[in-house]
């Protein structure tokens, strides 16, 4: 049975991929275009363009908004995109994010740099930390995939959202000074947003229940919530309300032991400056 749904999950993820691929080689042949005169057209190289019609890429979203307007087809490239970039990501993982798009209301304690609030050239660090890294083609789609997640901070409603980062997650740089830089100059920014909070649990608040992890808090509009409680190479989601209220505690607790919003910015400041010098 568990091979058979594999198998399954393996033709979804095929078939949503080639679907996307197909319609890339429709319309460019529709528009009488050869692959040399689509990147002379869009900017974009043919070499990149060609693996987006063989199916052997996930682009970012611009991409298909790009392409999207110089088709004209009224975003069907971007709906095909979303759905062969959900086919490769894993069940479990999938639930959460159509929990996560769903939410209203996020509360996170992560003991890294959350997605949502990544930049590219960070997300381009950790994921090349990855055995897989050496694959450009898994690298590329795993950016994609990672940074299509910002969507969600980019709507006219935004979800609101706490982050409390772990003093550890401050403390280990990337290799690239610039690039780390950069990351905490985007932390700056997107606190700024006045949906976001962005605190830091000093190492001094002492030992607590969610150390060794990251802790996930969606509510939905209609009350309910569910927890996803990840760990370095695994996940958990919990959708009983009785254990959801309990890591809402866990939670509460850390916040309370965080340094307060202006502080915890203040903070980050004090280790950009660091860098700086």
């Amino acid at each position: 049975m568990a091979e058979q749904m594999d198998d399954e999950q393996d033709k979804e993820k095929q078939d949503a991929r080639e679907t996307l691929a197909h319609a890339l080689v429709t319309l460019r042949k529709k528009a009488g275009k050869s692959l040399a005169q689509l990147a002379e057209d869009t900017g974009y190289e043919r070499s990149y363009l060609n693996r987006l019609e063989t199916g052997q890429r996930i682009s970012k979203r611009p991409v298909m908004e790009d392409l999207d307007t110089y088709y004209e087809t009224d975003g069907l490239l971007v709906r095909l995109w979303k759905a062969a970039r959900d086919s490769v990501i894993g069940n479990r993982f999938k639930l959460f994010m159509q929990y996560e798009e769903g939410a209203v209301i996020m509360h996170k304690y992560m003991a890294a740099i959350p997605g949502l609030l990544q930049t590219e050239g960070y997300a381009r660090a950790v994921l090349s930390s990855s055995p897989n890294h050496s694959d450009p083609d898994w690298l590329e789609e795993q950016l994609a995939l990672r940074l299509s997640r910002q969507e969600l901070l980019q709507r006219d409603q935004p979800p609101s959202l706490r982050v409390i980062l772990d003093e550890s997650t401050l403390r280990r740089p990337t290799a690239d000074a610039k690039v780390w830089h950069a990351q905490l100059e985007h932390l700056l920014v997107s606190a700024e947003h006045p949906s976001v909070v962005i605190q830091v649990l000093p190492f001094t608040a002492g030992v607590h229940d969610l150390m060794g992890g990251s802790l996930s808090l969606l509510w939905q509009a209609d009350g309910t919530g569910v927890a996803y409680l990840e760990g370095n190479k695994s996940g958990h989601l919990v959708e009983d309300a009785e254990e959801v209220s309990q890591y809402r505690l866990s939670y509460d607790r850390l916040r309370d032991a965080a340094l307060s919003p202006s502080a915890s910015l203040d903070y980050i400041r004090h280790i950009m400056e660091g860098i700086a010098s």
